[in-house]
């Protein structure tokens, strides 16, 4: 491998833990280069109408999209743990910036731009005070089907919400009144549809047939891939040519991007000084945890791919100041792109050069190339966006989890139609909640099995599953759950039903080899419980108990009451003896 030697001498020990830039730097080759050239360059053509369109997804100017496409990436590609996840607007913080903006003691402020300045500002400072208390792992607090749920119906917002400039009309202001709905559908602009149906259709074009073209015609993967990749850039130039050419603004009121700022951002602190910054505090809160909850998740599903490693906390401190940047930068809330980072990573980025790279032709266009996005139509955006979310709306997994699991199942379709009815926020908290409460209540009822011994061997198992030998005067008991105070009652409740239906039963063992923790109502529980049985004249006996739970153990009343005779090593060993 030909390495950059002057790469290769930085004096990066120490400093790689907050720059990872610095470690694979050092073993930068001229093959890494070619493929991160590549990949930037074909990114470029995907975030720029992406910035565009995610501006007006969150109803700002396309030029906060734009600035937000330039800072914090690269940024991120200094501190950033992946290699290839692609920083900036995304489908999903667009629509929560659209939310909180929309609500009524934020919007009656005004200065929704300055607004959504807070948002990554306030977000910035919220990820970085996480990495400060080392909370990366907030992660893992949110299931997947939660997460499924929402991203589901956040997209089906995304979609819901582009249809009106995919037909032209504008749709605010009719609510719940279906007569006005009606009305203004009936009013569309035939050649702003015409147009949005003409960038789908190169959009689709450019996918797998003119890949498969290609392949056919002998080009290599690599061109193949990158053509099928810039069908954005095709389709916002060709609709784009087409409104200039026949001046459908002018003469079939085709709503276009129109002026955007030429030049680099300005750095400004202005917004500090805005009195919303309490009020937009919850909103920031939440767009912050589901930016960094998605990057992850992108991140580790690239990781896995390319056996690279992710620090969490690390991630942190990437969005969270790229955020910030975002912020003083005059740019909307950022995060990790799926759509993007797939793209960048098909088409061969090998580390976060390859973001480089397309941050420098964002800036290049940037600064000579702003005059020719004024005659971009809204509509093409529009199909854009909604073809780069379609995959998000994942109803095939929906119906898995349900099958699989329903109170998992239950969660995700409760989380899918909050977000659809109530609102962003509010559908994630009742995502979180229920996944909460199905947790809670596994629990509180796990999974207890009367046992016995398969017959010839020391292996024992479920009464209800295997053909197993049992005996009268003996009831085993395998608990398959940590005893804490949620469960230990009906355990206790369990064992006394189990009597029951075993009259005989002069002995009952508990088989531990599934706790890994008694806390203390649990224990005094299981105290109160041996003195019930004993005063029954039934003894009880643990077996397979783990160390740390032994050394728990030891130090109580409840140890002294069972003496060490009624403790077994293993199950088998305790039926020989009391059989005996």
């Amino acid at each position: 491998m030909m390495q950059f030697p002057i790469f290769s001498k930085i004096p990066c020990q120490g400093m790689t833990r907050y720059f990872p830039i610095l470690h694979w730097l050092r073993f930068y080759s001229h093959r890494d280069l070619n493929g991160d050239l590549f990949a930037g360059v074909i990114t470029a053509i995907l975030l720029i109408p992406q910035g565009i369109a995610y501006a007006m997804v969150a109803g700002l100017p396309v030029q906060m999209g734009l600035y937000a496409s330039i800072l914090p990436p690269f940024f991120y590609a200094l501190t950033g743990t992946s290699r290839v996840l692609s920083v900036g607007p995304v489908s999903i913080a667009a629509i929560m910036v659209l939310a909180a903006l929309s609500v009524p003691e934020v919007s009656a402020l005004g200065r929704p731009m300055e607004s959504a300045i807070i948002l990554a500002a306030e977000g910035g400072i919220i990820l970085l005070l996480m990495a400060g208390l080392r909370l990366g792992g907030i992660v893992k607090f949110i299931s997947h089907p939660v997460l499924t749920g929402f991203t589901s119906g956040a997209a089906m917002l995304i979609i819901l919400s582009q249809l009106s400039h995919v037909v032209g009309i504008q749709l605010k202001g009719c609510e719940v009144d279906w007569l006005c709905w009606a009305t203004r559908l009936t009013n569309f602009n035939a050649i702003a549809l015409l147009l949005a149906v003409a960038t789908l259709f190169i959009m689709l074009l450019f996918g797998r047939p003119l890949t498969s073209f290609l392949r056919r015609l002998s080009f290599s993967e690599a061109i193949a891939l990158g053509a099928s990749k810039c069908a954005p850039i095709v389709a916002v130039i060709g609709t784009s040519v087409a409104v200039y050419g026949f001046d459908l603004n002018g003469l079939f009121n085709v709503a276009v991007v129109g002026n955007v700022p030429a030049g680099l951002p300005q750095l400004s602190l202005d917004f500090i000084g805005s009195p919303k910054w309490q009020i937009l505090l919850p909103f920031s809160a939440m767009i912050a945890l589901i930016a960094y909850i998605e990057s992850v998740a992108i991140s580790k599903v690239i990781a896995n791919i390319t056996q690279q490693k992710i620090d969490p906390n690390q991630e942190l401190i990437a969005l969270g100041g790229a955020n910030l940047l975002s912020a003083l930068s005059g740019g909307m809330s950022v995060a990790g792109g799926f759509s993007r980072t797939m793209v960048n990573y098909s088409a061969g980025a090998r580390t976060q050069l390859a973001m480089l790279v397309a941050v420098s032709v964002v800036t290049i266009a940037m600064l000579f190339f702003t005059a020719g996005f004024y005659f971009i139509p809204k509509a093409s955006l529009a199909a854009i966006i909604i073809i780069a979310v379609l995959p998000l709306v994942r109803i095939n997994s929906i119906k898995k989890t349900w099958r699989y699991d329903r109170g998992e199942g239950f969660s995700e379709v409760l989380t899918l139609l909050g977000v659809l009815l109530l609102g962003i926020e509010e559908g994630l908290a009742i995502g979180i909640i229920m996944t909460l409460v199905s947790h809670t209540r596994k629990i509180s009822q796990p999974h207890i099995a009367v046992v016995g011994r398969v017959p010839g061997t020391e292996h024992f198992r479920n009464v209800h599953r295997h053909n197993v030998q049992t005996w009268d005067k003996l009831l085993l008991l395998r608990v398959d759950e940590n005893m804490t105070y949620s469960n230990i009652v009906f355990i206790e409740e369990f064992v006394h039903e189990q009597i029951v239906k075993q009259p005989l039963a002069r002995h009952v063992v508990l088989i531990f080899n599934s706790v890994s923790s008694i806390d203390s109502t649990a224990l005094e529980v299981l105290v109160n419980l041996n003195k019930a049985l004993s005063s029954a004249n039934i003894q009880l006996y643990l077996s397979e108990i783990k160390g740390p739970v032994m050394d728990r153990l030891e130090q109580t009343e409840f140890f002294t009451q069972l003496t060490p005779e009624k403790i077994f090593l293993t199950t088998d060993q305790a039926v020989k003896t009391l059989l005996e």
